[in-house]
């Protein structure tokens, strides 16, 4: 492995570990039910830039670190993350050539998925939280998601990513 593909790794890694940190972060009542879905986000646009690399492992192991940082029941997040992973590295060719405004369209929709099967695993944990919870995360994602590409892009060119 050159060192380029070290580097390259390891600003991948690095992005996760910011979205799981910015995840993870307490923040108060009001800011918490909009907070966007920063590993969502981030697992995206790598999926999409780099699927040779990053896809339904990665999503799996990011659900699993999700699941473990929030308590939640094993498996629900690196579900819903394998299934996004999954989607955008399936269509990341017809992404890539996306306007960001349909880019921004199809991440409120992949967020609105991921959203219904944690929605889903916690109905039938009989701990579903408010419908409200899950739709305003979706759309401060896709909003959220032109800064997100533009961020995210700049890394993966600045440090030679690939």
């Amino acid at each position: 492995m050159s060192i380029v593909q070290r580097r390259g790794t390891a600003v991948i890694i690095i992005s996760f570990i910011f979205a799981l940190m910015l995840t993870v972060m307490p923040h108060p009542d009001w800011l918490e039910q909009i907070r966007p879905l920063w590993v969502v986000l981030v697992l995206i646009y790598w999926a999409m830039a780099l699927p040779q690399r990053v896809s339904v492992g990665t999503g799996w192991v990011l659900g699993l670190l999700l699941d473990v940082a929030n308590d939640a029941v094993l498996g629900q997040h690196a579900l819903a993350l394998a299934v996004i992973a999954f989607l955008t590295s399936h269509l990341h060719q017809r992404l890539r050539v996306f306007p960001q405004s349909q880019q921004a369209i199809v991440v409120l929709v992949f967020c609105v998925i991921y959203n219904l099967i944690i929605l889903w695993i916690k109905g039938i944990t009989g701990t579903a939280p408010s419908v409200w919870l899950i739709v305003f995360p979706s759309f401060t994602s896709a909003l959220i998601w032109p800064l997100a590409f533009i961020v995210l892009r700049h890394a993966r060119r600045f440090y030679h990513v690939s």
